[in-house]
């Protein structure tokens, strides 16, 4: 282990551009910065995201693992279009293009559609990233991806037809089990990812309702979520919806939720009482976009791993460089 930084001074200048570039454009848009707590009173539900806890005068806290709740609530007391920019905690997450701590910008847009949101993501990226990668992007629909390179239907295949679709073997199938949501996550890894050119943008919309996170279902179809995701190549650089502004299917969204984690074996840790409060309050019509500042850097300054564009890592070294595709 050294003591030194694993990025380079050039690569921390990059960033220090991007970054002043970034609060350019929104501040061109008049959408407004603001700065939420990293240190919570509950965890996201989400059973594919596992948070950071410690313990603060004899209490379970936790780092926020997206500052979506907090931004959410603000809209919900008034706030017009507004943007974060700061580190969030994933725990559990290291690899070529995960870090157990990043920077995230996110955010939210009132009033606006999936076309829109899209829209304005790409228009971000073309704002930090090379001509080459961002003026070529493309649009695809989740199920016509997995339909080409599958030759099946992601909304309806059962988990043993992904499967076989994968030519999995027997300890994958035992592991996996009839999971469809898990074995669709992992085909999008490993089949349909490695698919996508690594010149330019790709944007997946319109994924399964059972992947709908907060997304709003499509009013025009109801079996997919108003959600999208961009990549460049195998690295998924943004995710983004339309959201769900009903406060009692954000309730039984939890509800689920809390009942896989405890399926699986995760703890169960409650429900956000205060962000159902707001949305029964009243959420505005608008969408929001994740988008992950450090792996967008990595491709601007043309690196292949994540470790080379963060001054110091926390804990041990990253495992070997192998590049991955999984996402937060």
């Amino acid at each position: 282990m050294t003591w030194k930084p694993k990025a380079t001074r050039q690569t921390a200048k990059l960033r220090a551009a991007l970054l002043k570039c970034t609060r350019r454009y929104f501040e061109q848009k008049d959408i407004l910065e603001v700065a939420t707590p990293a240190l919570v009173q509950h965890a996201v539900t989400d059973p594919s995201i596992d948070s950071v806890s410690l313990s603060l005068n004899d209490r379970t806290t936790w780092l926020h693992t997206s500052p979506e709740h907090c931004m959410k609530r603000l809209l919900a007391a008034g706030f017009p279009d507004i943007y974060s920019i700061g580190p969030v905690f994933r725990a559990g997450e290291l690899s070529s293009h995960h870090l157990p701590e990043f920077t995230m910008i996110e955010w939210y847009r009132i009033g606006f559609g999936l076309r829109e949101i899209v829209n304005d993501a790409l228009s971000l990226a073309s704002e930090l990233m090379s001509d080459a990668i961002t003026e070529k992007a493309s649009i695809v629909e989740y199920r016509d991806v997995f339909t080409t390179a599958l030759s099946l239907d992601p909304l309806t295949a059962a988990a043993g037809n992904i499967a076989d679709a994968l030519d999995a073997d027997e300890s994958l199938r035992s592991a996996v089990g009839e999971d469809r949501d898990a074995w669709l996550d992992l085909a999008m890894v490993a089949r349909i990812c490695p698919g996508f050119p690594k010149d330019r943008l790709t944007v997946v919309r319109h994924y399964p309702s059972s992947q709908a996170a907060l997304a709003r279902l499509c009013p025009a179809n109801p079996s997919v979520a108003d959600r999208f995701e961009i990549y460049c190549g195998t690295v998924e650089l943004a995710n983004g919806f339309v959201e769900l502004t009903d406060p009692d299917e954000l309730q039984d969204r939890f509800e689920r939720d809390r009942k896989s984690r405890i399926t699986s074996g995760k703890p169960d840790i409650g429900i956000d009482e205060h962000f159902i409060d707001a949305l029964r309050s009243g959420l505005p019509d608008c969408a929001g976009v994740a988008f992950g500042f450090d792996r967008m850097l990595m491709i601007a300054a043309g690196l292949d791993h994540i470790d080379d564009v963060v001054t110091f890592t926390p804990g041990p070294a990253t495992p070997p460089r192998t590049p991955d595709s999984s996402f937060h």
